[in-house]
């Protein structure tokens, strides 16, 4: 073997301006793939990092306008669920784990000493916290307490910390909603810099004061279990509109009158299409790649020309063409693994780079809010097939030039002049 590796080195240091330059244009190909996979790779973490904490086995039901008459009704009608919803579905429907719902109450005047503020109100029940992947930086978010008892408190967000507080801690304190009054619980984790405010209160609670004590609510969020295939999902679906339809008094059918937002539905679509995204990157950068590949081809079938006399005395002396065609193969994927490793370390690199650039601005900005791009580096799968594909490479590159130098015969090869 040291034999071997000694011959090759003869042989790229004769040629070392020819070797370098071809063996760039492999390091290109790998460089520029590893950058496509980095990227590809920071953007589905960046969507996926969206869906980590929302429950991805859930769906969200809102209320609809009808679409057929039923039953003497025209279509057209408004459809508002209600508090009474929530109960039936827990109670009838053994997929259902959970059950939430909200209520947006608008726009109202918030107020702290002489400051004051527009925020937008919603009343939420306790297990939207989990399913929504909400966080906090500070507090608690509402519980079955608040609710039982109507407790006036409120979970406010960072825009409206700064505005009304001015760096004070708030938890504790109590503001103004119009003209009642809320204990401030918890201070919702998210972009401070915000101008608009969104603040939870308890569902029971913003149906009282602001909404008459009307039981109805904006949406209601499920989160089902022993459901695994699509034809199930379909059939739960279309369960629920039944049941629906009998208290709300809609054509079972008509899917315009409850609208169902699946989130399962929604995170396969989007695996579906990161997996395109995936493999259309690979052959990009396997595209990119194929150049420095029939480079490294071409300077092998140069070096076979070359060393034509070579290989006939090496023949004549009774080298087998098993012992040639491996000194060529060797020698294509050493130079194809050393110039495509260089790439690569380059390639990864440049995305450890970006990856610390993000993570800095997300700790100068100290927000989680909605990202599109995130932690674009390569994990050790990725690393292992780019290894795989830069050996293969070799080997694709030098079995045109190594086939060429086995089948010359010996007395041609002893008579070949450069």
């Amino acid at each position: 073997m040291r034999e071997l590796l000694l011959e090759i080195w003869t042989s790229v240091r004769r040629n070392k301006l020819r070797t370098v330059l071809t063996g760039f244009s492999v390091a290109w190909g790998i460089f520029m793939l590893v950058i496509l996979l980095g990227s590809g790779n920071g953007l589905k973490n960046g969507v996926l990092a969206n869906f980590n904490d929302y429950a991805t086995n859930s769906i969200d039901l809102y209320g609809g306008r009808t679409s057929k008459p039923w039953m003497g009704y025209q279509k057209g009608r408004r459809i508002r669920m209600r508090n009474s919803d929530l109960e039936i579905l827990r109670r009838e429907f053994p997929e259902v784990e959970e059950v939430a719902a909200n209520a947006w109450m608008d726009t109202h005047t918030v107020t702290y000493g002489k400051e004051f503020t527009k925020a937008w109100l919603r009343g939420s029940l306790p297990k939207i916290q989990m399913m929504e992947g909400i966080k906090l930086s500070a507090g608690r978010f509402i519980n079955d307490e608040d609710i039982r008892h109507r407790r006036k408190v409120i979970v406010i967000d960072e825009p409206m910390q700064r505005v009304l507080f001015k760096g004070k801690n708030p938890l504790g304190e109590r503001i103004n909603v119009d003209k009642s009054v809320f204990t401030v619980i918890g201070i919702l984790k998210g972009d401070a810099q915000r101008n608009n405010s969104s603040c939870f209160i308890p569902l029971s609670t913003g149906q009282l004061l602001f909404e008459a004590d009307n039981p109805e609510v904006n949406n209601i969020i499920l989160t089902l279990q022993n459901i695994d295939t699509d034809t199930e999902l379909e059939a739960f679906e279309k369960r629920v509109l039944r049941r629906l339809s009998i208290e709300h008094h809609f054509d079972p059918t008509d899917e315009s009158a409850i609208w169902i937002s699946n989130t399962m539905e929604n995170y396969k679509n989007i695996m579906v299409i990161f997996a395109g995204i995936n493999l259309f990157v690979w052959l990009i950068g396997l595209g990119t790649l194929l150049a420095g590949i029939v480079g490294v081809s071409n300077i092998m079938l140069v070096t076979v020309t070359e060393r034509t006399a070579e290989f006939g005395i090496r023949k004549a002396l009774g080298a087998k063409p098993s012992s040639i065609i491996r000194l060529i193969l060797v020698e294509s994927v050493i130079i194809t693994a050393m110039f495509g490793y260089v790439g690569m370390v380059f390639g990864v690199a440049v995305m450890e780079g970006v990856n610390y650039l993000l993570e800095s601005g997300a700790g100068a900005s100290q927000g989680n809010g909605a990202t599109m791009f995130l932690d674009p580096t390569l994990d050790l799968g990725v690393a292992t097939s780019a290894t795989f594909v830069l050996v293969i490479a070799g080997l694709i590159a030098g079995y045109v030039p190594a086939y060429r130098a086995a089948q010359l015969k010996t007395i041609d090869a002893l008579r070949y002049n450069k």
